[in-house]
């Protein structure tokens, strides 16, 4: 649990670090695991195997709403702003598909109160069902379909950036989140930085 008297410069200090880290690992992800939809200049702008959304959604659900602005700052610098075959204008609203992939967790896990430490039955269902299936369909079909509105790829292409986002996020989410949520909620809840709501 927080501390009540823990200084808000603590939580812009927590959000500058979890921005910097989510950028780091969004950009290693889309030049290192680059996915095989070509983008213009043929630069790469679909991760294979996107894990930095593992990383986004766990600082997400122990830190709140400090999270999910990370999570949307790393998206936008790491994968958009950093990625030369993303105009700056269309990367401000793809970015948001980063954004969409940690809240609908956030808002799940607040609302039906689950054990971030998924101590039973119930708290694995609904990690699979709102941490890595609906949050990710929701950001594959965003970023697609933005990526088309802005003319970074061609109509033709959304299903194959889709399919490609979706399945890659949905490996890397079931693998990372569970186990750290299992083995590390323990140590990250005794921090004073923990966020048990969204901004407390």
């Amino acid at each position: 649990m927080k501390n009540v008297h823990e200084p808000t410069y603590s939580f812009v200090i927590l959000t500058l670090v979890l921005i910097v880290v989510n950028t780091i690992i969004a950009r290693l992800c889309v030049i290192a695991l680059p996915g095989g939809i070509a983008l213009p200049g043929g630069a790469a702008g679909v991760s294979t195997l996107y894990f930095a959304v593992a990383f986004m959604i766990l600082f997400t659900l122990w830190f709140g709403a400090y999270g999910a602005i990370a999570a949307y700052a790393g998206t936008l610098i790491g994968s958009g702003l950093l990625n030369p075959a993303i105009p700056p204008v269309v990367a401000i609203y793809w970015s948001i598909a980063g954004l969409l992939q940690v809240l609908i967790p956030l808002v799940a896990f607040r609302t039906f109160k689950v054990d971030l430490t998924l101590e039973n039955r119930r708290d694995w269902t609904l990690l699979l069902l709102f941490g890595v299936l609906i949050n990710n369909i929701v950001g594959a079909a965003w970023g697609a379909s933005t990526l088309a509105l802005g003319n970074v790829i061609i109509a033709s292409q959304i299903v194959s950036v889709f399919t490609l986002w979706l399945i890659g996020n949905i490996i890397v989410t079931i693998i990372i989140v569970p186990l750290a949520l299992r083995h590390l909620t323990p140590k990250v809840q005794k921090s004073k930085l923990f966020v048990r709501y969204y901004w407390d």
